[in-house]
């Protein structure tokens, strides 16, 4: 294990978990690297020492013409902006977007950012009463406006924090995707499915591609509670634009890199170049948090009793804050040893088999429901009860209470179900929302 500590930004670790040991001709070596990060201070928003980071957040807040069926769900919306706002820390930089097939800075207005005081949060909660709904939905635009908002701001810190309770009707697909290409790395985003009206492919697509959390909140009454967390969140980011950089010896192959928990993301096809034999694979910013990688790398054959260093894994800002050199703040090695011990080389390390678990649970539960959709309930059956196993076998108790609102479950264990004739609309997009958290190794 590394550490790197430097008074501006948290305290980082790495922690590689693995069985470096390959029978003769193997090739593949899978690791979990466990990142933590101390120090940032996600107390309620609440740096635990040091100087506050400079950040940015702009409010995109849905207006379109349904978010008047029904009236409250408008009105929800406001008051969950309001409390979000409430929440942001003084001398934080923000903006609020009204969003429809076009999209309004509402506060402060003019292109500019207002510094949250006392004053300003009253003057926005005030600008938020005057928002009504009407028009249509087209989300890429909301989007190119956070950026040009938040890109105008000095910051450390730059986040969006989106709703939505429709489809984007009003744009083509290809220019949500062009608004996300070109957004991507500028800013993370939080993004939220109000009711059940809305994609939920949609949805999850801007929060992965911005590197932020997605969820639905069915009942609207519950917006409040949710945009209070999500800014307490927010504000308690300490380091923004760290890149999880691969290293690789000659002739070493990567297979894919992916972030296992809290979430399932792959980040593979979002490698840039570092140099010689290095990528960087974005993480985006960081409080008091630990996250998961699973890494996975193809090396060339040796004979037995060889060694290697597979691959270096480390913890990089690229732009030092000073101007200076990239910083390096945690990193951890990944090794291969070619062995004739079998029990040695067939042993599956536990972080790896728990978490190659958890990323074919996301992606059977996200089979299943296509397949339920598209009318073949055999093939839901199969997938969904695959998920209902993995979830049973690895403790995912949130995950298997999701499913059992989707299948009646005959026997977890040998994933025996039943598709429901009935599902709430609710219930099926929850599943499919939340169908990549994963849960950790249990100790």
């Amino acid at each position: 294990m590394a550490v790197f500590s430097k008074s501006s930004v948290p305290q980082f670790t790495a922690e590689v978990y693995q069985n470096e040991f390959l029978p003769e001709g193997g090739r593949d070596v899978n690791a979990i690297v466990t990142v933590t990060s101390t120090g940032g201070g996600t107390t309620g928003g609440v740096p635990l020492a040091g100087r506050a980071p400079d950040a940015a957040v702009v409010l995109m807040v849905d207006c379109s013409g349904s978010m008047d069926y029904p009236p409250a769900k408008m009105r929800n919306a406001r008051d969950a902006t309001a409390a979000a706002i409430d929440t942001l820390r003084d001398g934080t930089r923000f903006a609020v977007v009204a969003g429809t097939h076009v999209a309004a800075d509402v506060y402060p207005g003019n292109g500019r950012l207002a510094t949250a005081d006392p004053q300003t949060k009253a003057q926005a909660k005030e600008a938020l009463r005057r928002l009504s709904a009407g028009g249509g939905t087209a989300i890429g635009t909301w989007l190119r406006l956070a950026d040009r908002l938040l890109g105008a701001a000095e910051v450390d810190i730059r986040h969006g924090i989106l709703l939505t309770d429709g489809r984007n009707e009003h744009e083509a697909p290809e220019d949500l995707r062009a608004a996300l290409d070109s957004c991507a790395g500028r800013f993370t985003c939080d993004a939220r499915g109000v009711g059940t009206d809305w994609e939920v492919k949609e949805v999850t697509a801007i929060a992965s591609a911005l590197l932020g959390t997605a969820d639905i909140v069915a009942d609207p009454a519950g917006l409040a509670a949710d945009f209070t967390q999500m800014m307490e969140n927010a504000m308690g980011k300490e380091v923004a634009d760290v890149a999880l950089r691969l290293w690789t010896p000659v002739g070493v192959e990567i297979v894919f890199v992916k972030q296992v928990a809290p979430t399932v993301a792959d980040l593979t096809g979002r490698r840039t170049e570092a140099g010689p034999r290095a990528g960087d694979y974005p993480t985006g910013s960081w409080g008091d948090e630990s996250r998961d990688y699973h890494l996975c790398v193809r090396v060339p054959e040796a004979g037995i009793g060889q060694e290697m260093l597979a691959a270096r894994v480390s913890l990089i800002l690229p732009v030092a804050s000073d101007g200076g050199a990239p910083q390096t703040l945690a990193q951890g090695l990944v090794r291969a040893v070619w062995t004739d011990d079998m029990v040695a080389s067939t042993s599956i390390n536990p972080q790896v088999a728990h978490y190659t678990g958890q990323a074919e649970l996301a992606q059977v539960i996200q089979q299943g429901l296509d397949a339920r959709k598209s009318g073949d309930f055999d093939g839901a059956t199969a997938k969904l009860g695959r998920a209902v196993q993995l979830a049973s076998a690895s403790g995912n108790a949130d995950t298997a209470k999701l499913l059992s609102k989707v299948v009646d479950v005959v026997d977890a264990a040998t994933g025996t179900v039943r598709l429901k004739a009935r599902v709430a609309e609710a219930d099926e997009m929850t599943l499919e929302t939340r169908s990549t958290k994963t849960v950790r190794v249990k100790k």
